[in-house]
């Protein structure tokens, strides 16, 4: 099998999808499958190809700065046939091809594949466009599309029937749709009528690293206080609550004084510095650090905190759990079922309501304050959390799912 996985240049490819593919490439390695990796929008100035550990990486750049149209989805369009027209003359072998699509903005590109290549097409569910508009707020998006489009129709409502359309359209197109929870497979047979047997659920899957267990030279390494450390790692935006957590850890100290929270990740920092006001000396902001280091935070955290509005299968909570980290985690689509609630963390609802979606952060602080007071009750969770690491969410088991997902192509 010859199997061409997209990627793209933007902020996801630093972050979620990035991730999957090197671990995914990682994981298929030493199988029947040659791999190669497709870079669109390339920083490169020109088209270029290498190979790393048997997989090859061919870089396409961004289009010229020149348009022909001022249309952005016409000019999506044009860049992705001219991209498979190239991919004519790069793709030797044009025998059981596979095309792997992980961006929702790729339907113009499924296209042009289908119409050139006789090949298979797979996608990948990373995210759903809806939830950024709607903070994954599920009973809002079902009452828009319920509603139907009216004169008063505002511009998120319109915007947010558009992208469902076009998704829906996208992965019709497909011969298999990948999704990261059960949760988004649930809604895909649902509401986007997408046939059960199209639909393959495979969590993502994470190259282990043994947790480090002389947490003391760690803290000395770091200066870390000598206090309960609570982590929360991610971009500094709503969508992933970083504000409920403040608010929490607010509530907490007024209890127990001794503990610290951790912040990991960059983004809107003068927003939620000032959120910080008063505590202060109780809060770190490390910005985005190497993984070396962030692995380190993991194992000297006592607890991590993820009260995200939306997720779909979420590495950092897998991170967490590969480190024994009880993790108190919100309900949001596939959030819910990475963590067993009372097994190896605990679940903090999200609140949905006609116009907006929240955490309740005085559960959350309740939570948290259960966690802290309870050491015993930290320890087995966090063993629990690394058992189900293993069980679910190791590169060994995404390396099953996907080669039996690409057979059954």
């Amino acid at each position: 099998m010859n199997l061409y996985i997209f990627n793209q240049s933007s902020r996801a490819a630093v972050f979620g999808i990035g991730t999957y593919i090197q671990e995914l490439t990682a994981a298929l390695r030493n199988s029947f499958i040659n791999i190669c990796v497709i870079n669109l929008n390339s920083d490169k100035l020109q088209i270029q190809t290498e190979k790393t550990d048997d997989v090859w990486q061919w870089y396409f750049p961004e289009p010229v700065s020149e348009p022909r149209t001022m249309d952005i989805n016409k000019q999506r369009a044009l860049y992705y046939r001219n991209i498979v027209y190239l991919l004519q003359l790069y793709i030797e072998d044009k025998k059981d091809l596979v095309f792997h699509i992980n961006y929702t903005q790729s339907r113009p590109l499924a296209e042009s594949l289908k119409e050139i290549f006789e090949c298979k097409l797979v996608f990948a569910v990373h995210y759903l466009n809806w939830c950024f508009g709607l903070s994954g707020n599920v009973s809002q998006f079902r009452n828009i599309l319920a509603s139907g489009e009216t004169k008063k129709d505002n511009k998120l409502n319109k915007s947010i029937r558009e992208s469902f359309i076009e998704e829906k359209a996208l992965f019709k197109m497909m011969d298999r749709v990948i999704c990261l929870s059960e949760n988004t497979r649930e809604m895909l047979q649902n509401d986007y009528q997408l046939k059960p047997e199209k639909i393959h659920v495979t969590y993502n899957g994470l190259t282990d690293i043994k947790p480090v267990t002389d947490q003391s030279a760690l803290r000395r390494k770091y200066h870390i206080p000598d206090v309960p450390i609570v982590l929360f790692v991610g971009r500094l935006d709503d969508i992933k609550g970083l504000k409920y957590a403040i608010q929490a850890l607010k509530t907490v100290l007024n209890t127990q004084p001794k503990c610290h929270l951790i912040i990991t990740g960059n983004g809107a920092f003068d927003t939620y510095m000032k959120e910080c006001e008063e505590i202060w000396m109780h809060v770190t902001w490390t910005g985005l650090i190497d993984k070396k280091k962030l692995y380190d935070l993991y194992a000297v955290a006592d607890m991590g905190i993820m009260p995200s509005l939306h997720e779909q299968c979420s590495y950092v909570a897998i991170e967490m759990m590969m480190h024994g980290v009880p993790l108190i985690a919100s309900t949001s689509t596939g959030l819910k079922e990475m963590v067993e609630d009372g097994v190896s963390g605990l679940h903090i609802p999200v609140v949905e309501h006609p116009d907006k979606a929240e955490i309740d952060q005085s559960l959350l602080a309740e939570k948290m304050l259960y966690l802290l007071q309870h050491s015993e009750e930290r320890k087995r969770m966090g063993a629990n959390a690394r058992k189900r690491y293993e069980q679910l969410y190791s590169s060994e088991m995404m390396r099953k799912n996907m080669l039996n997902l690409y057979t059954s192509l």
